[in-house]
């Protein structure tokens, strides 16, 4: 009896509206492809919460006491946190408040918002913070610019800042960015610099002096005055206008005695002090961070910040001021997708040609329109669904090349036997259709089997690599939409059983014309050097050529690759098969493949790969991080810094040909704000003590025989001896933060006892002499120089002072008070009152000020000197209070160096801590990289027994039994001996978050091949039943073993074919082949190249792929017909049927 799916069957009957169909998925994916935003990684979106608050001057103790442990116990009453984390510097506090991936992110910050007001709001809670705790949901898109914009030449800092801030102002309109910081110059303010013993003698204090520019620096509306009909709007303007008009305001009048302020201050409008340098190749710039919103397009916004610098540069920027780009995120981006993107062309092409000599070209055509649309299909649905056109996205299309055709494969074969067997067009693709239904919509769902669990993976690496799985489950589904709808459909009007005679000399002189057309655009393309004319060139003199080729060779090969070829590798494996499967082999071979598992387990064990968490690329930039005491000043780091800059700028030149630098672009120095080590979280309050050097290197294909790997390890020997600071030179990290490769947690309460105790484990460690740690450094310091004001309360009180006047007139000497603020056009700058240099940073000075008031009781003015009430002590604190979970904490961190392994040398560690006695009421723990290792290796580990198990149940409900899932399901397990071995004989990296995934992929995709094989070997089987009359479920020996070698011997093309097409969509990316096929038909220039950083992150999970898939093949046609043959004839025996 003949099948139908109904589904087939509309679209055989309609196929204008499948043509229709088809005109609009093309039409449709290519403007969804097109419009895609491009980033190199996926947006991360986390529920992911910071709270910063600023209060400059307090010490890092007192920012925990009077901000962090308020804010903290408020936070940690919401329901859905998962962790809070907390750090208390110098003048700033920063909480990060981690909440379950339940929790939108737009709920986690309303959430906070509501505590942190709730804790503002509370009497004990500080009232003179310069500005509210500013609570902020965490966007890794608006981390880091995209790009810096560095301006420099002959010109002063001021007028760079102007054309700074145009460039800001530009910039900031585009859509696609999100703001615009400058570094490397200071905004500016109105110093009123006082000098302190004029300011006693005139009996004057700080308040007089807030209070005399507050009252005179205002304008005040009075309303509208009505004369002669006309309302006039009456206005006091006060303002000031200039620093003049502050310098001339009356500070104070008494008995005919006026003390202007310039009697006792000297006021200026310069910069305020210097908290950040920028330099490009040792030369100060002016320089803007440049940073992209969330989910908009990157190259898109590129492209206008170009238009807007080209703009500038021809109708503002004058001719001698440099403008340069460096760092540019668009850069690698278009890069890694472009590389990408040609992988899926280069492996369609060869994908196309296997089924070429598979199927013969018309076939082949069938099928290979599934790639096509398929894909356009998935860019519509994720286009719709907001996704980016990222690396993660483009990586999973490269994984599903040879798996989209598949089905097209088993649709277009079975059609063809069909028609070959007499049935019309469109009997065949009908009753084609219909008799593989069900198996390839049963296969499809095996496969997204495999994928499903990694949809649901969870925290920060699930939002990173959950695309992955999505994608594919996507242009799965499309494919299985096309096989059932699409193929049957062009099947039943194109298929032919044998192609039409050809007249080859017409064919000659047809593509003839056709070259000769295409070398006419050729000549005028590279004459006026027009690009589109130089591609329908070449496609015009391609065409022509592969019709002569096609024609002359290409079908006499693939005739003999069909008619000769394949019938004897039939041939051999018929006779593979009858030699396995006689006498007691079937056993042997079914043994010694198990014990080959075993054996791979065992040389694994004995020749460990190198484990890595996740992949690591060459090094596209190299950052130098230095880092001094706490409490240095801004300009002694900065001095080191530029000797460093030198030193590796003097270094690099041997890099140079012809004074032009072959592998490096940029050399960015910058010292104090936002120069940080992003491993060590998000620090914010200035950093004088501080620096951070990029060394920004080529493209890939551009850098020749040097490998940037080397030249990191050779700037880290190059910075080895500099005493007294700490240089850390490291790479920019792949994917997600999982925080640093050695990652050691000390925690209790006593913070002093805290630091002793890792003070000590660090030497410990260092002293046992361990191999590849970088350098051990704590993620605090004690040294923090700190000079407390101890008060006689008593004796203060009796004197009329309290606290807060000796604490308001010690913060105003020294770190200074806003009082006002000072308009210019459209900008405000802030007026500040502090102490002359000479008596700020003078501690006598500050110590014997006098404090000036008026007597309450009897109106006198009274001066008390400090040092009547107060004395001071030298002594230390700690830099930074870290916190997590409300306890303290400090840690012990250090990166790894190259060529060793961060999970050995951890191993190492904890081997030897176990000699280690810690302290009553410390606790270590091992974070970072390793927990997020230890965490995600534990999700695969179920995500692959998850993926299993929902396998074997698909197959129990299409075999309606248990031994043929048993069969398919050990045939998945069996093929990790080729993972294994392959990663053993070629010593490549195990690489936890790439290789795994792909062994969970390979798990899909080996299922298919035993599904095709076993699902015919039983209708063989009933066939041969049917023709022997033997009763239902009545098996023979010889039936048995006839069906096996049948079904194997039919089925050896499509499994060959769907395991080839698999392998050779993906060798492309594993072997690091890079052919640019835009420029190869615009330019006839395929800037050819082996490697680069896609082959380095996506190689370790294509390989596991191609591996196991190479071995599973063997395993497919060869263990899963033995493990039939067994089970079967096991099931014989039971049933004690006939022999």
């Amino acid at each position: 009896m003949n099948k139908e799916f109904k589904i087939s069957t509309w679209s055989i009957h309609n196929k204008m509206t499948v043509f229709v169909l088809i005109g609009m998925i093309f039409i449709a994916g290519i403007f969804s492809y097109t419009s895609m935003p491009r980033e190199s990684f996926p947006e991360i979106v986390v529920p992911e919460i910071y709270v910063s608050t600023p209060y400059p001057g307090n010490s890092a103790l007192d920012i925990e006491k009077l901000i962090t442990r308020p804010l903290e116990k408020e936070i940690n009453g919401i329901s859905g946190v998962d962790e809070i984390i907390s750090t208390s510097i110098e003048g700033f506090s920063t909480i990060q408040v981690k909440f379950d991936f339940s929790v939108t992110p737009t709920e986690a910050l309303r959430k906070v918002k509501d505590k942190v007001d709730a804790a503002t709001s509370n009497k004990d809670f500080p009232k003179d913070l310069p500005a509210d705790p500013h609570v902020q949901e965490l966007n890794f898109a608006e981390l880091m610019p995209i790009m810096n914009i560095n301006l420099s030449g002959d010109f002063s800092m001021d007028k760079l800042k102007e054309y700074g801030e145009y460039l800001e102002e530009e910039i900031e309109k585009v859509p696609e960015i999100s703001k615009v910081d400058i570094r490397g110059i200071q905004d500016k303010e109105v110093e009123i610099s006082i000098d302190l013993y004029k300011m006693e003698i005139s009996e004057i204090s700080f308040n007089d002096i807030a209070m005399a520019i507050q009252n005179e620096n205002i304008t005040i509306s009075g309303g509208d005055l009505l004369e002669n009909g006309i309302r006039r709007n009456v206005r006091v303007i006060g303002e000031f206008r200039s620093t003049k008009e502050i310098a001339d305001i009356i500070i104070k009048q008494e008995n005919n005695n006026i003390v202007y302020l310039r009697d006792i201050a000297v006021v200026t409008f310069k910069e305020q002090e210097k908290q950040s340098y920028a330099r490009e190749f040792s030369q100060p710039v002016v320089m803007l961070d440049v940073t992209k919103r969330g989910g908009e397009n990157l190259i898109n916004a590129s492209t206008q910040i170009d238009v807007i610098l080209a703009n500038a540069a021809e109708e503002y920027f004058p001719s001698n001021l440099n403008v340069s780009k460096t760092n540019d995120q668009t850069n690698d981006t278009k890069s890694m997708v472009a590389d990408l993107e040609n992988s899926i062309v280069l492996g369609i092409i060869l994908v196309v040609l296997v089924l070429l000599f598979f199927l013969g070209i018309r076939n082949a055509l069938f099928v290979g329109i599934a790639i096509p649309l398929s894909m356009f299909m998935s860019f519509i649905i994720l286009s719709a669904l907001g996704v980016t056109l990222n690396t993660m996205v483009l990586f999973s299309l490269v994984i599903a090349l040879g798996m989209l055709v598949d089905n097209g494969i088993v649709v277009v074969e079975n059609v063809y036997r069909l028609l070959d067997e007499g049935y019309s067009k469109f009997d065949a693709a009908k009753y084609g259709v219909g008799e593989v239904a069900m198996p390839i919509i049963a296969s499809t769902a095996t496969t997204l089997a495999a994928f499903l669990p990694l949809a649901f993976w969870p925290g920060i690496m699930g939002e990173f690599m959950r695309y992955l799985p999505i994608t594919l489950i996507i242009v799965l589904t499309s494919s299985l939409f096309v096989a059932l709808l699409i193929n049957p459909m062009l099947t039943s009007v194109y298929m032919k059983i044998k192609e039409d005679e050809v007249n080859f000399k017409k064919i000659v002189i047809y593509s003839s014309i056709l070259f000769s057309v295409g070398v006419f655009f050729i000549i005028g393309g590279l004459t006026m050097n027009i690009k589109g004319l130089n591609a329908i060139g070449l496609l015009f003199a391609l065409a022509g050529i592969l019709r002569v080729v096609n024609t002359k060779y290409l079908t006499p090969a693939t005739n003999w690759f069909q008619n000769v070829l394949l019938p004897k590798l039939e041939v051999l494996y018929e006779r593979t098969l009858k030699y396995s499967l006689y006498g007691k082999r079937p056993s042997r071979f079914f043994i010694g493949t198990f014990g080959l598992l075993f054996f791979s387990f065992f040389l694994f064990g004995l020749f460990p790969p190198k484990v890595l968490f996740f992949p690591e690329t060459p090094p596209k930039q190299v950052y130098v991080y230095i880092e001094y005491p706490i409490g240095t000043d801004i300009e002694v780091t900065n001095k080191l810094s530029v000797e460093i800059e030198n030193k590796i700028q003097d270094y690099l030149k041997k890099y140079e040909v012809n004074g032009k630098n072959q592998i490096i672009t940029s050399v960015i120095g910058q010292v104090g704000e936002g120069t940080s080590d992003p491993n060590q979280g998000q620090q914010g309050g200035s950093t004088p003590n501080k620096a951070r050097i990029t060394v920004d290197f080529v493209k890939f294909m551009e850098r020749g025989d040097v490998d940037t790997d080397d030249v990191l390890v050779e700037i880290r020997q190059l910075l080895k001896n500099f005493p007294g600071v700490n240089i850390t030179v490291d790479r920019p990290s792949d994917g997600p933060p999982a925080g640093a490769p050695i990652n050691i947690e000390i925690s209790g309460d006593d913070y002093y006892q805290l630091l002793s105790t890792a003070e000590d484990l660090k030497e410990f460690i260092k002293e046992s002499n361990i191999l590849g740690i970088e350098e051990l450094s704590l993620n605090i310091e004690q040294g923090k120089p700190e000079l407390p004001f101890i008060i006689d309360r008593q004796k203060a009180r009796r004197l009329n002072v309290s606290t807060a006047q000796i604490g308001d007139a010690i913060r105003t000497s020294l770190f200074g008070k806003e009082v006002s603020t000072y308009k210019d056009g459209e900008d405000d700058y802030p007026i500040n009152i502090r102490l002359m240099d000479k008596y700020r940073y003078n501690k006598e000075s500050l110590l014997n000020q006098k404090i000036t008031f008026r007597n309450a009781s009897n109106g006198k003015i009274v001066q008390v000197p400090v040092s009547a009430v107060a004395h001071s002590e030298t002594s230390s604190t700690f830099s930074a209070v870290k916190r997590k979970e409300l306890n303290r904490v400090i840690t012990i961190f250090s990166n790894v160096l190259e060529g060793y392994n961060g999970t050995e040398i951890n191993d190492q560690i904890k081997k030897v801590l176990e000699n280690y006695n810690l302290p009553k009421k410390v606790s270590i723990s091992f974070t970072g990289e390793q927990e997020s290792q230890a965490e995600e290796m534990a999700f695969l580990s179920k995500a692959l027994l998850i993926a299993v198990f929902l396998i074997f149940l698909i197959l129990v409900g299409q075999f309606n039994s248990t031994s043929t899932p048993v069969i398919i399901s050990l045939s998945v397990l069996l093929s990790l001996i080729g993972v294994l071995l392959g990663l053993i004989i070629f010593r490549m990296e195990f690489v936890i978050m790439m290789t795994m995934i792909g062994i969970i992929s390979l798990a899909g995709i080996v299922v298919n091949n035993a599904i095709v094989l076993i699902d015919y070997t039983n209708l063989v089987m009933i066939r041969k039943r049917e023709e022997q009359d033997l009763e239902e479920g009545t098996l023979t020996k010889e039936l048995i073993y006839e069906s096996i070698v049948e079904g194997g011997k039919t089925r050896l093309r499509p499994v060959l074919l769907t395991a080839i097409t698999t392998i050779l969509g993906l060798l492309p990316l594993a072997l690091g082949i890079n052919i640019n096929f835009r420029t190869l038909i615009t330019e006839l220039d395929p800037n050819f190249y082996i490697g680069g950083e896609n082959v380095a992150f996506w190689g370790p999970m294509g390989w596991a792929i191609v591996f196991g898939l190479s071995f599973a093949t063997f395993l497919t046609m060869v263990l899963v017909p033995i493990l039939f043959y067994l089970i079967n004839k096991l099931k014989t025996k039971k049933d004690k049927v006939i022999s």
